[in-house]
């Protein structure tokens, strides 16, 4: 039955890894820049969610050829589309970015194998307890906060406030069904900790701490502190940890200095992750 458990894990993380690139693609502007509600082409992006849920294939993209900057098609660039009602489409422009966005809107299997990985590893790890949920709930926005940062160095409050707000009931209800292996209680001191000890390092020091990494402690905190406070505190250093190892390693590799910035949200998902899977068991 744990293998049937851990498959199912490792299917839900492929599946929402596939609608991560369209999200990602959105959000990973600058902070005085709009959403994009456009592919690289121009065309308006449609679906669930106002455009949000979906695939990171732009359809209109995938059933049109654009009149002025698209070439002819060649043989291996046609296709039909009979079962969309359309004659042929042009593939050779799919996915390339424009001079506007810089961002390519196309499908890449990063974010299906490491969600897959990652909510297999979940589950092997916590097993049949209620708090898995939880996790594999968080394990996607986790992906696409760190898909943002990494491009754009930015933890977009439309994700970060959301998880600071849910993580805590969602703990609360599964410190309420039977099997439940951590304390509500913890988690709700365990993120006010990580959060205030994030918000003291941003004020030391805002040009190395983001303000969006102390609202991601918040939800981060929450997670860790569920399992304790050794959970808690592995997990805080597991993410300094790989953050400096990241940064040593550009500055050996000489493609930065002990002053430029880097992304920090994805070492600190990543150490928490470490911190969860060292404590479930």
């Amino acid at each position: 039955m744990d293998a049937t458990l851990i498959a199912l894990a490792a299917l839900w993380g492929a599946v929402t890894g596939l609608l991560v690139p369209r999200a990602a693609y959105r959000l990973s502007v600058e902070p005085e820049e709009a959403w994009r509600d456009a592919c690289p082409q121009g065309h308006a992006l449609l679906g669930p969610a106002r455009g949000w849920l979906g695939g990171a294939r732009c359809r209109t993209c995938a059933l049109t050829v654009p009149a002025t900057t698209a070439p002819a098609p060649g043989p291996r660039d046609v296709i039909t589309a009979e079962a969309e009602g359309e004659a042929a489409v042009d593939t050779t422009t799919e996915g390339d970015p424009s001079p506007e966005t810089g961002v390519p809107l196309r499908a890449t299997p990063a974010a299906p194998l490491v969600l897959a990985a990652a909510c297999a590893a979940l589950a092997a790890s916590a097993g049949f307890r209620p708090e898995l949920g939880v996790w594999l709930l968080c394990a996607p926005f986790a992906v696409l906060l760190a898909t943002v940062d990494l491009r754009v160095h930015r933890l977009p409050d439309r994700l970060t406030l959301p998880l600071a707000v849910l993580v805590p009931p969602l703990l609360g209800a599964a410190a309420l069904l039977p099997g439940a292996a951590g304390s509500f209680g913890h988690a709700l001191l365990g993120g006010l900790v990580l959060g205030a000890a994030y918000f003291l390092l941003f004020v030391i020091n805002p040009n190395g701490m983001g303000f969006g990494d102390v609202k991601l402690a918040l939800p981060l905190g929450a997670l860790l502190g569920w399992y304790g406070w050794t959970v808690l505190f592995a997990g805080a250093f597991a993410g300094f940890l790989l953050g400096g190892a990241y940064g040593l390693g550009l500055v050996l590799l000489r493609k930065a200095d002990r002053k430029s910035a880097i992304p920090f949200g994805p070492f600190m998902i990543g150490g928490a992750l470490l911190g969860l899977l060292l404590g479930a068991p």
